[in-house]
């Protein structure tokens, strides 16, 4: 099917919109957006060029749903109702379609083989990384003969790129590990299996890559997996590295940068002639909302900085950011730190988008999979994204002052889980039964920062889901993404991009 409008078929549309003039409704603002929007969508032109650089920015649990929730967090920070804001990835520049992101052999993913799968373009099994289908989880000995290439590979060997990661989370965590490890247990972040020679564990494998050429710079949290169990490390924290090895002192006697706080961030040398080792954390780095500038740089500000560093390279470069920690909220069942991180990488695509050329960069913003995240209704615009559900406005749009009632007679919140930690079932003492009732919430209680949302099923940690997520990009090959779409097919489209004639 033709992409682009015959002469014919514009003056049509033309035509449309000059009769849509007359309608009573032309002079509605909803009216002149619309048509606004799709005056956008048709100035719209295909890049077939060559990509030199790609950027993948995946928020960690950040589906459709969470996504939603983000949005309205982000509107009402700046005033607005929150219903009508719009994300710096969702403007008419960006191509979208939906992902689907079951693992060969899960209904509901994990971020191992999802993230694996955007770095390889197969899909993978359920808590491995970047292994085929004929490995088994927790096996080494099928480790052998199933490694994939990665991109990062491709791009650095036959092209001559640099790489760098990028993440909120701990640098060995799923998502990052993608980028460069190999291995039958994504939980093998700092040791592996007595008698498993077949693979290194996920932190030693990230120090060999960059020995390789493979990665240039990284930045994020995971200290303890660099470090041997008697060290203690100068910036806090003991390394947990049963082996003894001590990383740190491995990547800076290759002539790797180090930094750990704020400072030494600051202090980084981006001219791209030495490789970047960044660890702010003993474990994950904090959440925004708990981050303090003195301690972390920001997900915005690492993206800044890597965006300097690897631009360096004549030839390009692969980026790979990550907010791991909207993942992690939602885990919690704490929508205000689960959206406040969402917020942040929001910004980190805004800086990503402002530092590069759409004719030379695709930037591709996706995540790796959904969480079990509801929302209820009928709520009325401007209801707090964190807070209570208020009934419908008769007049004028923002919502009346009256709270929505269940039919147990009390408030409900606009978020809830399908389960988790807020579980309305409590655990009677001395059995296996759950019993309880929903508590009389309150605006002020639900919108506190440690609030955790009200839930169905008892559980200590709230699940993924097995939902869509979205995909959203722009720059050379983005028009790929349409439809509905394997999350594998990413793989293909920035390999596509970066190997164009």
């Amino acid at each position: 099917m033709k992409t682009t409008l015959s002469i014919s078929a514009i003056a049509l549309v033309s035509a449309t919109a000059a009769m849509a003039q007359d309608l009573p409704q032309a002079s509605s603002q909803w009216f002149t957006d619309g048509q606004a929007h799709i005056e956008a969508m048709m100035a719209r032109q295909p890049n077939t060029s060559r990509a030199k650089n790609v950027i993948v920015l995946v928020a960690d649990g950040n589906g459709v749903g969470t996504n939603y929730a983000v949005r309205l967090m982000d509107g009402q920070l700046k005033g607005m109702l929150g219903e009508e804001n719009v994300l710096p990835y969702e403007t008419p520049e960006f191509h979208s379609a939906l992902v689907k992101t079951y693992n060969i052999n899960a209904q509901t993913p994990d971020s191992a083989p999802t993230a694996g799968a955007m770095n390889t373009g197969v899909k993978q099994r359920f808590n491995l990384i970047n292994l085929g289908e004929n490995a088994i989880h927790d096996d080494c000995s099928t480790v052998a003969g199933n490694e994939l290439t990665t991109f990062a590979e491709i791009v650095s060997g036959q092209m001559d790129k640099s790489v760098g990661i990028v993440s909120t989370a701990r640098i060995t965590h799923a998502t990052p590990a993608a980028v460069y490890a190999k291995t039958a247990n994504r939980n093998w972040e700092g040791e592996v299996p007595e008698g498993c020679t077949a693979q290194k564990d996920i932190a030693a494998q990230l120090i060999d890559q960059m020995e390789a050429g493979v990665i240039d710079l990284a930045m994020g949290g995971g200290r303890r997996y660099f470090a041997g169990e008697d060290v203690t490390l100068d910036e806090g924290g003991k390394g947990r590295r049963p082996d003894g090895q001590n990383l740190i002192e491995k990547a800076t006697g290759m002539g790797a940068q180090y930094a750990w706080n704020t400072e030494t961030f600051n202090q980084l040398t981006l001219d791209g002639t030495t490789p970047v080792l960044a660890l702010f954390n003993d474990s994950h780095m904090e959440y925004e909302a708990d981050r303090a500038d003195d301690d972390e740089p920001s997900l915005a500000d690492m993206t800044k900085a890597a965006i300097e560093y690897l631009s360096q390279n004549e030839n390009g470069y692969y980026l790979e950011i990550e907010a791991g920690r909207v993942d992690h909220g939602n885990h919690d069942g704490n929508a205000y730190r689960t959206l406040t991180d969402g917020v942040a990488f929001a910004e980190a695509v805004a800086m990503a988008d402002e530092l590069t050329d759409d004719a030379d960069t695709l930037i591709i913003v996706t995540a790796d999979h959904e969480h079990a995240i509801a929302f209820n209704g009928y709520c009325g615009r401007g209801s707090d994204i964190l807070g209570l559900c208020y009934d419908v406005a008769k007049e004028g749009i923002e919502h009346s002052d009256e709270l929505l009632l269940a039919d147990d007679g009390k408030p409900y919140t606009v978020i809830g889980y399908l389960n988790g930690a807020g579980s309305v079932l409590k655990q009677v003492e001395g059995g296996n039964d759950y019993a309880g009732s929903r508590a009389e919430l309150t605006q002020e209680e639900t919108t506190d920062m440690d609030f955790v949302q009200e839930a169905l099923i008892p559980m200590s940690s709230e699940t993924h889901s097995g939902e869509d997520v979205a995909v959203y990009a722009k720059g050379p090959w983005a028009h790929l993404f349409d439809g509905t779409i394997e999350q594998n097919v990413i793989f293909h489209v920035m390999n596509q991009a970066v190997t164009a004639e």
